[in-house]
């Protein structure tokens, strides 16, 4: 069965652009602590269950596709620091380098979320993130522990019917751990896209409550379950 479903994985990527690299400051761990650790192990694999699918391997702790191309705070566009306070540069970057990267990867990877958005027999879009499991400096929640797993939809992105449906999907399969718009109610990818078609953003806690392959096995089976409803 193809699900009829849009994925978008902006986080699961480690490289170094080629503009940014002259310039970067941060290890290889840096890097992979400001991403979405685990979105490789659960999110990948379901392109092949899935009627379009997007990612990109480029770091985000570089170029942030679920920002704006015009947000140039600390934890914005092209970062000047990593969400644990990490500097990026040692100076900063210069505009030539910051258009460039935005112009080579985040208008691009946008370009494609609106041109999948029109593939039948898509219904619903999925943003999918991994989260630390408690929030860190930048966050809306710093220092606090994180649900497992949540589903955030802004002030509507998609019916609420199907969010409180894969909730309850999700609370059969690992209890009661899910929220919904908390820590997280949505970023610029499913804000600027619900315009097109309903977007939801879904963020999984690297909290060890299960193996990452138990993680895609119960992303599969809530999604699986939610399309054959929608």
């Amino acid at each position: 069965m193809t699900l009829p479903l849009l994925l978008s994985v902006p986080h699961a990527g480690l490289a170094v652009p080629p503009e940014a690299a002259p310039y970067c400051s941060l290890t290889p761990r840096e890097i992979a602590d400001d991403g979405d650790e685990g979105a490789a192990e659960i999110y990948l694999d379901l392109e092949q269950h899935v009627a379009a699918f997007h990612a990109t391997d480029i770091a985000r702790a570089f170029i942030d596709m679920n920002r704006s191309e015009d947000d140039r705070r600390c934890d914005g566009v092209i970062k000047t620091h990593t969400c644990w306070g990490v500097p990026v540069y040692p100076a900063p970057l210069p505009d030539e380098a910051v258009e460039r990267l935005i112009a080579r990867y985040h208008r691009p990877y946008h370009r494609r979320l609106t041109e999948l958005a029109a593939r039948r027999p898509v219904r619903l879009a999925v943003d999918c993130h991994t989260m630390a499991a408690q929030g860190p400096p930048v966050g809306p929640d710093a220092g606090r522990d994180r649900p497992w797993i949540c589903l955030g939809y802004g002030d509507g992105t998609c019916p609420k019917a199907w969010i409180d449906e894969l909730k309850m999907l999700f609370e059969a399969r690992i209890g009661p751990h899910v929220t919904v718009n908390e820590p997280f109610g949505g970023g610029y990818i499913t804000r600027c896209h619900s315009t097109e078609m309903p977007w939801l953003q879904l963020e999984i806690s690297r909290a060890p409550f299960l193996l990452n392959s138990e993680k895609r096995d119960a992303v599969l089976m809530a999604l699986t379950s939610l399309s054959e409803r929608i």
